[in-house]
């Protein structure tokens, strides 16, 4: 336990070094937006006029960053909008303005967001196209002492940056998506080869007893009655897990959460294996709900304990008892199962095959996740599969 405890709490430590990490990154790029505030303040105050309205717009574009997860387009459009407004004013007016600091700054820092994350990736790319335009109107009509040039030879270089950082974090979000979706093809073809072993196995054992009810009716007529209760009981428990099944194999991706994609379905499944196997002490956390969990979590936590019960069973028969649990540790959700009194199969320390623990991995790697399978240092096998929260 204090190893899995020591292992956790590194787990943990490591992502709360991220969720600082992140936040630090966030403090400093307002504290950068602020500076170039100022210093857009320092500007109004020398050059006066029309320079306030530079100062206004700097002001409203810190403001678009503050709300760009919550308005990330509105905010863009309503930004590009009061920029090119104020651009065409001083030009038109005549007036020696110069490009706000702050304002360029919450351009190139919305630009990379609306790249990285709009829908569809036309929509962002002409987004950015547009904040092109509008930088150039910037540099063209904040003329400064004929510096319009200069400006416009740095403003391009600072789009240009942007867009390109723009596009890198938006492949690598396509490819995660991607690579999500390849994770649930896969199991969808999993779980229809599994569909026909399923039906065969229930409707195998309804005919079974079918065919013993019928033998013993004429002879012990009062054993028929047990014996449709066991038909019955059968026939529900094949509709349930057709159901759960049939269910993870639809495709609408935006869809609610369906059966087989709960903390019940887990709680069942533990069950279930404890009805015909060794026992599961299966235990959830605090902080855990339905409504917790992403459905593509909830997914893949079914299947990594589906899987790692379907190697207990295969390759350590002979176990005592299997011990379960999920827990959340700050943002991540981390689900250990481990069993005791069978020493590891080296079949499964190989990790091999498509769908063992191989398969395991690519689907908690494809959520941000990681999964951990070996041997701890009391002697048991353990499975360890963590996933970062929203």
């Amino acid at each position: 336990m204090s190893d899995l405890r020591l292992r956790l709490d590194a787990v943990g430590d490591s992502k709360r070094i991220l969720y600082w990490l992140r936040r630090l990154s966030e403090i400093a790029m307002y504290g950068w937006l602020a500076m170039l505030l100022l210093l857009d303040l320092a500007l109004a105050i020398t050059v006066s006029g029309f320079q306030w309205l530079v100062l206004l717009c700097s002001a409203c574009g810190i403001a678009a960053v503050a709300l760009r997860r919550r308005y990330r387009v509105e905010g863009f459009s309503i930004m590009l909008a009061l920029s090119l407004g104020t651009s065409l004013l001083i030009g038109s007016s005549g007036f020696n303005g110069v490009p706000g600091m702050a304002e360029t700054g919450s351009l190139l820092i919305l630009t990379i967001g609306v790249l990285r994350h709009v829908e569809p990736v036309r929509r962002a790319a002409v987004l950015a196209c547009v904040a092109l335009v509008v930088l150039m109107a910037e540099a063209s009509g904040r003329d400064y002492q004929s510096s319009g040039l200069a400006f416009a030879f740095l403003l391009f270089a600072s789009w240009s940056t942007a867009a390109g950082v723009g596009g890198y974090l938006r492949f690598q979000q396509e490819r995660r998506t991607e690579a999500v979706h390849s994770v649930r093809r896969a199991e969808r073809l999993e779980l229809a080869r599994e569909l026909h072993d399923l039906v065969a196995h229930h409707i195998t054992g309804i005919v079974v007893q079918a065919q013993a009810a019928r033998t013993v009716a004429e002879t012990r007529p009062d054993a028929v009655a047990p014996a449709l209760d066991a038909i019955a009981t059968a026939g529900s428990e094949a509709l349930t897990s057709m159901r759960r099944m049939v269910a993870v194999l639809r495709t609408e991706d935006d869809a609610d959460r369906r059966p087989g994609t709960a903390l019940a379905d887990l709680r069942m499944l533990a069950d279930r294996f404890s009805a015909d196997g060794p026992k599961v002490a299966f235990e959830i956390g605090a902080g855990l709900d339905d409504r917790t969990l992403p459905p593509e979590v909830m997914t893949t936590l079914h299947r990594v304990l589906q899987e790692a019960l379907t190697n207990i069973r295969k390759h350590a028969a002979r176990t005592a008892w299997v011990e379960a649990d999920l827990r959340r540790h700050e943002r991540v959700a981390v689900l250990r199962v481990r069993n005791y009194g069978s020493g590891s199969d080296p079949r499964v320390s190989r990790l091999g095959g498509g769908f063992g623990l191989v398969g395991m991995a690519e689907r908690v790697e494809a959520l941000g996740g990681r999964l951990y399978a070996g041997p701890s240092d009391q002697g048991a096998w353990e499975v360890i599969a963590e996933f970062p929260l929203p």
